[in-house]
C-alpha cells in the first residue's frame, strides 16, 4: 500500500523495480499540456500550408513531437513516478526537459510558426509583442543564456527546491519554466528561426563552451554536498533506496556528468557547421583571388 506524503497528501510510490521503472502514471497537467501543444502545432502547421500554398516542413513537426515523446516520458513515465521521491530521478527529469525537450522544441521553430499562421487580431497582437523592445529582449542571445545560468542554480541549490517538492503545482510550473528557459536557450543554437541577433557558428560553439561551466558547479556542489539540502525528502517516509545524502550526490553527478555530456554532444554538429561555413569562405576567398589574378594577367 502506497504511502502518503504530509504536505500534499501525494502518494509516495514503493520501491524501484525492474518492473515499476516500467510502469506509466498518467497526470491531468502533463497530459493536457502535452496534448493542447500537439494539437496546436498541428493546426497552425495546416493553416500555413494554406497560407503559403506548400507544406511546413514535416522534418520540424517530426521533431516537434519526438520532444513532446520525452516531455511525457520524464513526466509520466517511471521518471514522473518518482520524482517528488527520490532526487537523483528529480534530476534525470531536469535534464530530459531542458537539455533534451527544450532544443527540440527550438529545433521544431514553433515561434515562426505562431507569429506566421495565428490569424486575425491575435496574430497581429503576437506579432507586435514580438517586435516590441520587450521582444526583442528576450529574443537575445545574451538573454536566453543568462536565464539558463541563473535558473539551474537557483532551482537546484537554493530553498525553491525544497517547496517545490513539498507542493506538486510549484512543481509543474518549474517544469514548464525548465521548458521556457531551455527554449529561450538553444534557440540561438539551433539557429532555425529568424532572429535579430543571430549567432554565427563560431559564436554559437562559444555559446554553449561557457555554459558548461553551470552544469558542472550545480552538479559538483550537490555530489560534494555533506548535509540534506532538501528537508523535504527526510520528512518522507521512505524506507527503501539509498539514503538521502547519497540521494542527493548521485542526483549532483547525474547533473554534472550528464549534463555536460549532453552540452559536449551538441557542441558535435555546430563545430561541423563552423567548420563547413571556415571552407565555404575559404573556397570564396580563393576563388575571388583567381578571379583577380586572371584580370591583372590579362593584356
Amino acid at each position: 500500500m502506497s504511502l502518503l506524503l504530509a504536505m500534499d497528501a501525494m502518494p509516495i510510490p514503493g520501491p524501484l523495480t525492474i518492473k515499476t521503472a516500467f510502469e506509466f502514471s498518467f497526470a491531468w497537467v502533463p497530459t493536457i499540456l502535452i496534448v493542447g501543444y500537439g494539437l496546436c502545432y498541428l493546426v497552425l502547421a495546416r493553416r500555413w500550408s494554406r497560407i503559403k500554398d506548400r507544406r511546413w516542413s514535416p522534418k520540424r513537426s517530426v521533431i516537434t513531437f519526438t520532444g513532446l515523446l520525452c516531455v511525457f516520458i520524464a513526466t509520466e513515465s517511471a521518471i514522473g513516478t518518482y520524482d517528488m521521491t527520490l532526487f537523483s530521478d528529480h534530476m534525470v527529469q531536469h535534464l530530459l526537459l531542458i537539455m533534451v525537450s527544450s532544443a527540440l522544441f527550438a529545433m521544431g521553430a514553433p515561434l515562426q510558426l505562431l507569429l506566421e499562421a495565428t490569424p486575425g487580431a491575435l496574430g497581429s497582437l503576437m506579432n507586435r509583442i514580438v517586435d516590441s523592445r520587450v521582444g526583442e529582449f528576450f529574443g537575445r542571445p545574451a538573454i536566453g543564456f543568462a536565464c539558463y545560468a541563473i535558473f539551474i542554480p537557483v532551482t537546484h541549490l537554493t530553498s525553491l527546491f525544497n517547496v517545490m517538492m513539498e507542493h506538486l503545482w510549484v512543481h509543474h510550473a518549474e517544469q514548464l519554466g525548465f521548458l521556457l528557459v531551455g527554449y529561450l536557450f538553444w534557440r540561438p543554437v539551433v539557429n532555425i528561426e529568424p532572429m535579430r541577433h543571430p549567432l554565427g557558428p563560431g559564436q554559437r560553439l562559444v555559446y554553449l563552451a561557457l555554459a558548461v561551466p553551470v552544469d558542472t558547479f550545480t552538479g559538483l556542489a550537490l555530489a560534494m554536498s555533506d548535509h540534506n539540502t532538501v528537508p523535504a525528502l527526510a520528512q518522507m517516509p521512505r524506507n527503501w533506496g539509498p539514503s538521502v545524502i547519497s540521494d542527493i550526490r548521485l542526483g549532483g553527478a547525474i547533473m554534472w556528468i550528464g549534463g555536460d555530456f549532453l552540452m559536449l554532444l551538441a557542441m558535435g554538429p555546430v563545430a561541423f557547421t563552423w567548420m563547413k561555413s571556415e571552407e565555404a569562405k575559404a573556397r570564396q576567398i580563393d576563388a575571388e583571388l583567381d578571379a583577380r589574378e586572371a584580370a591583372q594577367a590579362q593584356p
